[in-house]
């Protein structure tokens, strides 16, 4: 296949920041006097921005002062543990130096837009991308398109010409609902997800992208 335009999710797909996430999450349960969670759990609950997590985090009977206060100290704890065990996956550093002279690269994630670009910045791969957009630059989040649609229009590339990689159903849905061919990779958080909502492609390792790009094919 080929491909002008690679946007990527975040979490799950370069970054493996769950046990992050996971402490971060299990903090503010114990700040609102409830016991930890199992991490895996924690990991289901991933993609669908921060107030999404807190709130399932915190169960139904929360009130939503409570899921406000807990959502305010979770961005707190985490704004300071972000990168304690965060890293890229395997990799991604190597994949992202071999497109960065050929093709436009990008990041659409429900993650905060200021802790996405410290992440990627704190990491030493901020500057490969041209944009990062995150679950709170604009109105709505993924899996509505408006974002991967900005993307397009500001970086002058087609739809049939730009990749989304994602690790969840709702990149894929992302992609499909603006109309750009979607890539899953089955290494990151939510890969069972791609059971009712299957990606154009499905990937174990983001080197395989890397020789499928190269190779201008698609298996």
């Amino acid at each position: 296949m080929e491909a002008d335009l690679l946007v990527f999710d975040l979490d799950g797909t370069l970054i493996d920041s769950k046990l992050d996430l996971a402490l971060a999450v299990n903090a503010a349960r114990t700040d609102a006097g409830l016991g930890p969670l199992a991490h895996e759990t924690i990991y289901s609950y991933v993609g669908n921005g921060a107030p999404v997590l807190i709130r399932k985090a915190l169960g139904p009977e929360a009130s939503e002062e409570q899921a406000e206060k807990g959502l305010q100290f979770f961005l707190d704890y985490y704004r300071e543990h972000m990168l304690d065990n965060t890293c890229l996956y395997p990799g991604v550093r190597e994949a992202l130096d071999e497109w960065s002279s050929s093709k436009k690269l990008a990041v659409l994630t429900n993650k905060p837009e200021r802790f996405s670009r410290m992440i990627l910045d704190g990491l030493g791969v901020g500057a490969r991308f041209a944009r990062v957009y995150g679950g709170n630059t604009f109105e709505t989040k993924k899996p509505d398109p408006f974002g991967l649609r900005v993307l397009l229009d500001e970086l002058g590339v087609c739809a049939p010409r730009t990749l989304m990689v994602g690790d969840s159903a709702v990149d894929v849905l992302t992609a499909r609902n603006a109309g750009v061919p979607s890539c899953g990779v089955t290494y990151g958080l939510q890969p069972e997800t791609f059971h009712e909502h299957p990606p154009d492609i499905l990937i174990d390792r983001l080197q395989e992208l890397v020789e499928l790009l190269r190779n201008g094919k698609q298996s």
